[in-house]
């Protein structure tokens, strides 16, 4: 049997077959989802973050504080780097108030570049018998930081390198217990060759050392590992370190099953991280209440209670010198503030979650979801089982944001929306292919008239890019003398609209503007041609009345006019010495020019006649007018004009006349005028279809000789 339609005993068969397919496809779909693909990660991450942003984390207690090199401390004590000496008289400032430890979040990888044994050196190589070995008896600034380091709970940063360094890396021991059956293996977490750290004399004098690096997702700051490895040692985050001081513990320990991490431990603490010993920030707004200046600390102007048993992490953020990272809220904070919300989320227990239980979950509520899709598309209309589906995603993902605002916990609701779109257009696909078949001829002659279309739009396109290139750009206008910028937007895919700027000679330049009647090809075409007739007619007689040269150009674009068409045009040429400007109007709109100084806009109503065409013969004559050094002249066809907002409105010439007089100032460009202008016109037609070709000329006269 060919051909016809399926008879009653086969319709099960094929709605059997149908079903056997869909369960296939959902089968592929639960186990690409087990996997966990990266092909998925950014609308997966996408979900977390907004999920994030809808529910910020809330600031329960401030355990850290950050002292803020800011602005107003390199005002008031210098410009940074501060030597040595004054970065230990901030420590122990900061050391005065009692707190739990102090972080410095600063790297110091050079001798102090201002210490005075540096800047004085001839001295200390003993050129003066007497001055050189009292000079050499001071301590350094270098030593005077280490001492300063020794005496307080502190803990200095280091940074993660590709490379190896070579600098000696001093850290608390980081252990490794394996849990179950496991066996002791390096855990995977994040690798760097080597660290740059502190000079080895302020390194040593610190008590705790943790890296400051963490792995960004195309520029989001959205984990920060706990626990890294820089050349085969484990070494702690600078938070976590901070923390471990402040406590008093000697050493950190590493709980792995083989190379996945299971969390760290910090005496009686344990933080649960990623298998890569990473943790999800559980990210809050910015909040300036972190935040302690570092010149109020040195002056003693702050509260004792700020300080006081608080993790203190100083850190430099003025006149942009700080590294800023973007959290999933989307600020932009300083990298301290990372270490603080960091020091948060260990101390209120509220870093973000995802144990492996919830992959398997997602996967359960999928295969749910998909065998409902896979027994009912078969049965129901697809508009019950599209709402069916619809339905699914909305529960999954209002279950997702409850885990998420109760319990941080995150679900992914994006993957397995996806995958059950995916399934439900494979089974409408394979429901609807019986039907298919019916419509073969129906497609061909489709298919036949999309290339024609095809053919018409490619043929369309070519002749936009043609008219576009018969149309000169400003950037060839390089005379200082005159600004000048010109935009054709046509309504269709080509245009009627024409325009044109030349020098006549070394002072004078030709400025036209026309409109053919109509919109489309046949304009297009009919503009191609009277614009080249004016610019030949005007070339051939340079030096000819302006008002002879229209009734010229009138003469060549009427004599071969079929079809009886006509053209609206204005121009002008510009004395760019002393301003003289001589102007035809041939039924155009009438041109405005603004005086910026006085803000006050006039109308270029007088010479000229009716549209090119329109009456055989005519004496056109033209009118004069001067603009000053610093006037703006802008011509616009009747597209800007009559532009039409939703409601019936026409934009009309008075609204040029109020953009001009906001835009048009002393200091902007022609481009700048232009864009305003064009943008203004834009948002009154909140998006319409344009009922006529648009073009826009504006031109100052700068004044320059």
């Amino acid at each position: 049997m060919t051909g016809g339609e399926p008879s009653p005993a086969r319709a099960p068969r094929v709605g059997t077959a149908v079903r056997l397919a869909g369960g296939a496809v959902l089968a592929a779909l639960a186990g690409l989802l087990a996997l966990e693909p990266d092909a998925a990660s950014r609308m997966r991450t996408a979900w977390f973050d907004a999920l994030q942003t809808l529910s910020p984390r809330e600031v329960a207690s401030l355990p850290a504080v950050i002292i803020d090199i800011d602005e107003k401390s390199l005002e008031r004590v210098g410009r940074w780097p501060w030597p040595r000496s004054q970065v230990a008289a901030l420590v122990d400032s900061v050391a005065a108030h009692d707190p739990a430890a102090i972080g410095l979040d600063i790297l110091m990888p050079e001798p102090d570049p201002v210490s005075a044994e540096r800047l004085l050196g001839g001295l200390r190589r003993g050129t003066d018998a007497d001055g050189g070995p009292r000079f050499a008896a001071f301590a350094t600034n270098d030593q005077v930081l280490a001492r300063s380091l020794a005496a307080a709970p502190t803990v200095l940063a280091f940074a993660g390198m590709p490379e190896p360094t070579g600098r000696t890396l001093t850290v608390a021991p980081v252990l490794v217990q394996p849990t179950g059956r496991a066996t002791a293996v390096a855990p995977e977490v994040l690798r760097f060759a080597g660290a740059m750290t502190s000079l080895p004399q302020i390194d040593h004098a610190a008590r705790g050392h943790g890296i400051i690096s963490a792995e960004t997702a195309r520029g989001v700051t959205r984990r920060v590992p706990l626990v890294a490895s820089v050349g085969g040692t484990l070494v702690p985050a600078f938070a976590l370190d901070l923390l471990r001081v402040a406590v008093g513990e000697p050493a950190l320990r590493v709980r792995a099953d083989g190379p996945s991490v299971e969390g760290v431990v910090l005496g009686s603490l344990f933080v649960p991280t990623e298998p890569d010993g990473t943790l999800r920030v559980d990210f809050s707004r910015h909040d300036p209440r972190r935040f302690v200046s570092a010149v109020d600390v040195l002056e003693g102007r702050v509260d004792r209670a700020r300080v006081e048993r608080k993790l203190a992490i100083v850190a430099v953020s003025g006149l942009g010198l700080a590294d800023r990272h973007t959290t999933p809220l989307g600020d932009r904070v300083p990298g301290a503030e990372i270490h603080a919300q960091l020091v948060e989320n260990l101390y209120d227990g509220t870093s973000l979650k995802r144990p492996p239980w919830v992959l398997w979950a997602e996967i359960a509520a999928f295969g749910l979801a998909g065998a409902l899709v896979v027994w009912a598309t078969p049965r129901w209309r697809p508009r019950y089982t599209l709402a069916a589906t619809v339905l699914s995603i909305a529960a999954s993902g209002a279950l997702a944001w409850i885990a998420f605002d109760a319990g941080r916990v995150l679900i992914d609701a994006a993957s397995a929306s996806l995958a059950l779109v995916v399934l439900l257009g494979t089974m409408l696909a394979l429901t609807l292919a019986d039907a298919n078949h019916q419509r073969h001829a129906l497609e061909r002659a489709v298919a036949a008239e999309r290339e024609a279309r095809a053919r018409l739009a490619g043929e369309m396109e070519a002749a936009r890019r043609i008219q576009a290139a018969t149309l000169p750009s400003a950037d060839r206008l390089a005379d200082p003398r005159v600004d000048l910028a010109v935009t054709m937007t046509p309504a269709r895919e080509v245009g009627g609209d024409l325009y044109d700027f030349f020098p006549l000679d070394a002072r004078r330049l030709f400025v036209l503007v026309g409109d053919v009647a109509g919109k489309g090809l046949s304009a297009s075409i009919f503009m191609a041609v009277s614009k080249a007739l004016v610019k030949s007619t005007t070339l051939r007689s340079r030096d000819a009345d302006l008002g002879a040269l229209v009734s010229r150009a009138n003469s060549e674009v009427s004599r071969d006019n079929p079809e009886m068409m006509f053209v609206t045009l204005f121009a002008g040429v510009l004395d760019l010495g002393d301003g003289e400007f001589v102007y035809c109007n041939a039924g155009h709109e009438n041109p405005v020019v603004h005086d910026p100084r006085s803000g006050a806009s006039r109308r270029l109503a007088d010479g000229g006649g009716p549209p090119l065409c329109a009456v055989d013969d005519f004496d056109y004559r033209d009118a004069a007018t001067t603009l000053a050094a610093g006037d703006w002249l802008c011509i616009v066809s009747d597209g800007v004009s009559e532009a039409c907002s939703p409601g019936g409105e026409l934009y009309g010439m008075a609204r040029v006349d109020g953009v001009l007089s906001r835009a048009a100032t002393a200091s902007a460009s022609a481009q700048q005028v232009l864009d305003a202008l064009r943008a203004d016109v834009d948002a009154f037609v909140a998006g319409g279809e344009p009922a006529d070709d648009a073009t826009i000329l504006v031109l100052r006269r700068t004044g320059v000789a």
